[in-house]
């Protein structure tokens, strides 16, 4: 099949960027660039566990996403009075995806939110924001465990995410926009230390699929999801 862009193959990547320590004044800050999505992560340091949580010697990791106006073709307006379900089940997705890593106890009671504000909007949102918001959560540890004196490992695996598809009866790799409208089979994956899986949430959006297209769509996200770890990684150096 060809794809809009013809250097491309099936099986691989969009160029991905990852620019560190973008935004000064957060804990930790990551732009992650893949193809022309963009997507702005900032974890913080909140000064309180959540209510619910107090007294309990364990800490919490939470997230939040937005779209920002001129993220899409047409301008998305903000939500300012309550978040659309979409909004909704995106930020739980990068929360539940990001705690999977997260030894609680190790991190005491503490809160970190990370924010993942869209830039600009080509397919693959949410997976972006899960891999660079876990850059971002882990630059931010390493910047509170330098400064608080903890000693425990917060960071247990790294959790890397990516959007696979089938088109045209093919198995496809990190959609943009263009495939994601047109994909017959539409999955997000979510992996930790690209051996086990977090989420799995894959939609037959005008086909059913069978196991063995599932297999290989999986296959593509599992070897995807073990170059995106090297690259946080690389970032990272050591999880805090």
């Amino acid at each position: 099949m060809n794809r809009p862009d013809t250097t491309r193959n099936p099986d691989q990547l969009r160029n991905i960027k990852m620019t560190p320590g973008f935004v000064g004044s957060a804990d930790g800050s990551v732009l992650i660039e893949c193809g022309r999505t963009r997507v702005l992560c900032n974890a913080t340091l909140l000064p309180e566990v959540p209510k619910w949580m107090a007294g309990k010697g364990k800490g919490w990791v939470t997230a939040e996403y937005s779209l920002l106006p001129q993220s899409t073709n047409e301008r998305v307006d903000r939500e300012r009075k309550s978040l659309s379900g979409r909004t909704q089940e995106i930020q739980r997705l990068i929360g539940r995806s990001l705690r999977a890593a997260v030894d609680f106890r190790a991190l005491g009671e503490r809160q970190l939110i990370v924010d993942c504000d869209v830039i600009e909007a080509d397919g693959g949102t949410r997976t972006a924001s899960i891999v660079g918001g876990f850059v971002a959560l882990a630059l931010a540890l390493q910047k509170i465990k330098a400064r608080d004196g903890i000693e425990g490992q917060i960071l247990t695996r790294v959790i890397s995410a990516i959007s696979v598809g089938q088109l045209d009866n093919s198995p496809l790799l990190d959609l943009c926009y263009i495939e994601d409208s047109k994909a017959d089979v539409d999955m997000n994956v979510v992996m930790a230390d690209a051996c086990s899986f977090v989420e799995v949430q894959g939609t037959g959006e005008h086909s059913t699929y069978t196991r063995a297209q599932m297999n290989a769509m999986l296959d593509l996200a599992e070897k995807a999801c073990k170059d995106l770890q090297e690259m946080q990684m690389k970032l990272i150096g050591k999880l805090p």
